[in-house]
């Protein structure tokens, strides 16, 4: 089992399931976030409260963390290893119709790195060990963190990180494009015919997904900001 996780088989294998297991929670993500769109913030500050109490996600998050830094180790260990093995830059025949995501996965994953960071640095963090303000919508008897006022605000008040929000949904898009049906070929689903409908599955599935993410800031930056 250590040689097969070490093996280059092994490693592309260990890409596809985090890969998969950080789209998965992507829906879940971008499904909790979309409440931002609706009514006063109520549902979605009872719906992020939840998440952060519920002794499932309590469980998902360390979970979720290591998938997110094996997926980056394994990643930065196979594009070092593959430059080493072919330092010079070349056409490989029959493959000089590849996509620039599939190209440029590894600078694509680099730049949401980047804005992952800011993201928790901006929310996680703050809401986990900052002091957010907390909101009632029972008479006191239970209090909430205002984690809507926390990102309607950064939303309202700074057009550039709408601006930023929307840059980062754009790497995302390219990067699931290519992302999406690589990892299932890795495991397996590599026929010809299962590999056209999964590269349109990919499509849909990155545009929905960055489509939702960017539809939240450009919806604040319409109706609060321009």
């Amino acid at each position: 089992m250590t040689k097969f996780f070490t093996s280059s088989i092994g490693q592309k294998f260990f890409m596809s399931i985090t890969g998969l297991f950080l789209m998965m929670f992507l829906v879940v993500h971008l499904t909790i976030n979309s409440l931002l769109l609706f009514g006063d913030g109520s549902l979605f500050n009872i719906a992020a409260n939840f998440m952060s109490s519920n002794i499932i996600m309590k469980v998902i998050e360390p979970i979720l963390a290591l998938g997110f830094i094996l997926h980056i180790l394994y990643a930065s260990y196979i594009t070092l290893k593959n430059r080493m093995a072919r330092p010079q830059n070349y056409l490989v025949a029959g493959k000089t119709n590849v996509s620039w995501a599939s190209k440029n996965m590894y600078i694509l994953g680099g730049l949401i790195f980047i804005f992952l960071v800011i993201h928790l640095a901006n929310f996680f963090w703050k809401v986990k060990f900052g002091t957010v303000a907390a909101i009632s919508y029972d008479g006191g008897e239970t209090e909430l963190h205002d984690v809507y006022a926390l990102v309607a605000g950064l939303f309202k008040g700074w057009w550039w990180y709408d601006v930023l929000y929307i840059i980062g949904a754009i790497f995302l898009f390219l990067h699931l494009t290519h992302g999406f049906w690589s990892a299932f070929q890795t495991i397996g689903w590599d026929n010809n015919k299962w590999m056209s409908r999964l590269k349109v599955i990919g499509y849909i599935y990155s545009i929905i997904i960055a489509g939702g993410f960017a539809l939240i800031p450009l919806f604040f930056l319409i109706k609060y900001v321009v």
